[in-house]
């Protein structure tokens, strides 16, 4: 089994400035894609940003610019940096790892608990 434990989240002014992190503990062989997405209130839950394991990075529109996602594959971790906050960015944010456990396992996806995100002055 793996676990996903997030943190970083919290209340912030609009301007302002967040980390995220995810950390992956457990039985893992390799993580391939990671990604952070989120759920506004009342609405579905969306990719915000990706990154492979061979460092693609990709971002929704509404976040380009203003956030950077990371990796440390020694850590099993990834980040989010959010810059330039705004009350738009106001979600639960959750992270996904694509696992293989053993070398001849097949890719699972797992998920972070999710972490509150609050944009407001």
């Amino acid at each position: 089994q793996v676990q996903l434990v997030e943190s970083g989240g919290g209340l912030v002014q609009p301007g302002g400035s967040l980390r995220l992190s995810c950390a992956a503990s457990g039985k893992i062989f390799s993580i391939n894609f990671m990604g952070w997405y989120r759920q506004p209130p009342g609405k579905q839950r969306e990719l915000v940003a990706s990154i492979t394991s061979g460092d693609k990075t990709n971002y929704a529109d509404a976040v380009k610019g203003r956030f950077t996602i990371s990796r440390d594959n020694a850590k099993n971790t990834m980040y989010l940096q959010m810059n330039s906050l705004k009350p738009e960015d106001t979600a639960v944010y959750y992270c996904s790892f694509d696992v293989r456990s053993g070398s001849s396992s097949l890719l699972r996806a797992y998920w972070g608990q999710g972490t509150q995100v609050t944009v407001s002055s």
